[in-house]
């Protein structure tokens, strides 16, 4: 069984869900766990039902609704999905996804003092500790990223080109992304400059967010 078997067997469900820019979610979940947790499992969580979680987790939950909101209706990320062939066409949100999760992996050190592979481990022991409360989604999946390393995996051309290369063949060839590579190596810079600029904004949004959910966390 691949790599990314899993991804690309529930790929109409990553298609209506940011679940491909995991890595950015957990990141800017900062340094609580519990937070952490939230923002990994909230695609999985519909309308009300995060209510249900703990506070901490709830949070986490609602911050990833938040960034989602601020990626979709920012300036550069559209810039970005400009810089994709029309062929594209609703893909393309996805494949920028994919993209900025490159860039942050493959330039973790300018983001972390921790070591990516350190802050991948680190995460997946806080899955395992924690499965009992995970979704069935989540639970189903963890074997698979876990044993796959994807919040790494992303750092070189060749792992991203695999998962557009698996994800096309999903769509039967409609979605094209597996000629998405092309345009990455491309126009490389161009995306690299975006996502650094835009990075810096979600970091402030986020971090925004973060210091009101603390604050009502302590309140």
């Amino acid at each position: 069984m691949s790599l990314y078997w899993f991804i690309f067997h529930n790929l109409s469900h990553i298609f209506n869900q940011k679940i491909l820019n995991y890595l950015a979610h957990i990141y800017l979940s900062g340094n609580n766990p519990n937070i952490k947790i939230g923002g990994f499992i909230a695609d999985s969580i519909k309308g009300s039902a995060y209510k249900e979680y703990p506070q901490e987790i709830q949070a986490g939950i609602l911050l990833h609704r938040q960034i989602d909101w601020f990626t979709d209706n920012d300036n550069i990320f559209k810039t970005s999905k400009l810089r994709l062939q029309d062929q594209y066409r609703h893909y393309k949100g996805v494949i920028i996804d994919i993209f900025y999760d490159h860039f942050l992996a493959a330039n973790w050190s300018k983001f972390s003092n921790q070591p990516l592979i350190e802050f991948s481990q680190d995460f997946y022991g806080l899955l395992i500790d924690n499965k009992s409360i995970l979704p069935p989604k989540i639970k189903q999946m963890m074997p698979y990223m876990i044993n796959g390393d994807w919040l790494t995996s992303y750092a070189t051309l060749d792992g991203i080109e695999s998962v557009l290369n698996g994800m096309n063949r999903r769509t039967k060839g409609i979605s094209k992304m597996d000629l998405a590579i092309k345009d990455l190596k491309k126009n490389y810079q161009d995306f690299d400059g975006d996502f650094n600029e835009f990075f810096k904004k979600l970091c402030t949004f986020s971090n925004q967010k973060l210091n009101e959910i603390n604050a009502n966390l302590q309140g």
